[in-house]
């Protein structure tokens, strides 16, 4: 989910992508429109600058619609052509700019991220939320080694796992993610920067058109020239951990001395060499007091954007339950985090899908942050709100664990399948788990009668964590304790099914 953030918000903000989504649901909303769309899904190989690729008509049509010179067979021509006619005609309706929708396409995830949408449309039709054939993103918990130890790590990261996935299961799955069109990855841990692995698979992905992301505790990229080899090997973004603006603090919460220090130069030294980076904060009730510091420190940086993570416990994260703030904590956290946006110029987003209801709340109705990370005036965006708001989690995301084991996210610990065993695309297509965080009208509780449950839906890994149960309520939204207001909220024992 992190990865194309800062792409996306970019483009986004310029009318184009927005009206581009807009216009297709609706002009592909009914059944004899989606026949020529999932006739659009037949795959044909064409060639540009002397490479040949085998892609989906859909997604030649997009490519030549952000000015590439394709080479295609008659039929694939002429298919791409129509499409392409038809998306001209949708962002015309919708009075959006053609031409910033042309320059977002170019690049590579994008058209993979909008194909999917298209495939969802052809393969479900419109669905609140959308339906999608594969992830926009995957979070991959590359390895469980660590040279850190983290108070609320949900890995309980420290050393590898004997049974992690070798170099060659590692290409396979790449191979697999890039069959599937899988938009972005995000490589996690543990500590993926240590692993021998980690520049190979960067290349291997970004060579597929993915967009690449890395999750890290900074250490390493602390060495500026560690982190030029890996932005040459294709990293698009890095996003550091930075848990506190006081050395100290941020030092004990991540176990190791001197981890403050690394983190601050790793974000110093993305922003030195200009690749689109964030710093990623998980607020507990050890930082909730510093928001104002933390961002100063951000701007100081440079950095482009600030990311406050929802603590969730599980892992590690567990024997600290005590750090989780209350709904009420929370909530005026949200909508601090609401008015600092407003006022600053630096990127603030939330991981918290209670965000979306606050920004809606606190704007009258204006603005909104549909996938926890865009928040806007774009009546399009609004509209969208609903077609791709809310918890991610088996829906636009999911996750994949050092092992092959398959989650609908890192902090949601039951076990969907495995790569070594099936393909991911048999996963996520055929997980009963999946298709039932899929239809948000099975919600229990506050979370089941809210009106706000397509743009928010509550986060399932926090309800998992304390209820045991991914369909009930979230304890951490003000609105679901007010409704469960006498509910005792034990954590649950997380148990893999």
């Amino acid at each position: 989910m992190r990865s194309m953030r800062g792409a996306r918000v970019r483009n986004e903000r310029n009318g184009g992508m927005g009206h581009l989504l807009a216009g297709v649901r609706i002009l592909f909303g009914n059944p004899v429109t989606r026949r020529v769309l999932r006739a659009s899904l037949r795959k044909y190989r064409c060639s540009v600058g002397g490479k040949s690729y085998e892609r989906t008509v859909l997604y030649h049509a997009l490519s030549q619609l952000a000015g590439e010179e394709l080479s295609c067979p008659l039929l694939a021509r002429f298919a791409s052509w129509l499409i392409r006619s038809t998306i001209r005609v949708g962002v015309w309706v919708l009075r959006g700019d053609i031409d910033a929708a042309r320059e977002a396409l170019k690049d590579p995830a994008i058209r993979r991220g909008v194909t999917l949408v298209f495939k969802g449309l052809a393969l479900y039709g419109p669905t609140v939320p959308q339906k999608l054939p594969s992830p926009f993103l995957i979070v991959w918990n590359f390895t469980n080694m660590c040279n850190l130890r983290c108070m609320h790590c949900y890995q309980r990261a420290d050393r590898p796992t004997p049974d992690e996935l070798s170099l060659e299961e590692k290409l396979r799955l790449v191979d697999d993610l890039d069959e599937v069109g899988v938009a972005a990855v995000a490589l996690s841990g543990g500590e993926p920067t240590i692993h021998p692995h980690f520049l190979r698979v960067v290349r291997e992905l970004s060579s597929r058109g993915i967009y690449v992301a890395v999750a890290t505790n900074g250490v390493r990229f602390a060495n500026i020239d560690f982190l030029k080899r890996t932005v040459q090997a294709g990293l698009r973004y890095v996003e550091v951990s930075l848990d506190s603006a006081r050395p100290a603090r941020h030092d004990k919460f991540r176990g190791v001395p001197g981890a403050w220090k690394r983190a601050v130069k790793a974000l110093e030294n993305a922003v030195k060499l200009g690749v689109n980076n964030g710093m990623a904060v998980t607020i507990t009730k050890m930082n909730v007091d510093e928001i104002d510091d933390i961002l100063d420190l951000a701007e100081s940086i440079g950095v482009n954007r600030v990311i406050f993570f929802n603590f969730i416990p599980v892992g590690r994260g567990r024997d600290n339950s005590w750090i989780d703030l209350s709904p009420e904590e929370r909530e005026e956290v949200l909508r601090k985090l609401y008015r600092e946006h407003k006022r600053r110029s630096i990127e603030i987003a939330s991981t918290a899908p209670q965000y979306g209801r606050v920004a809606l709340e606190l704007s009258r109705g204006s603005e909104v942050a549909p996938t926890h990370f865009y928040l806007g005036e774009d009546r399009i965006v609004k509209a969208l709100a609903e077609f791709i708001g809310g918890c991610g989690a088996g829906r636009i995301y999911a996750a994949i664990q050092p092992n092959g084991d398959v989650t609908p996210c890192v902090f949601l610990p039951i076990v969907t399948g495995n790569v070594r065993v099936k393909r991911f695309s048999e996963i996520w297509s055929k997980s009963p788990l999946f298709k039932m965080l899929r239809d948000r009208e099975q919600l229990k509780g506050a979370c089941g009668d809210c009106p706000y449950k397509y743009i928010c839906g509550g986060c399932r890994a926090r309800a998992y964590a304390y209820y045991g149960d991914v369909l009930a309520p979230d304890p951490g939204c003000i609105l679901a304790a007010k409704g469960e207001g006498k509910v005792e909220k034990p954590l649950a024992r997380a148990v893999v099914r």
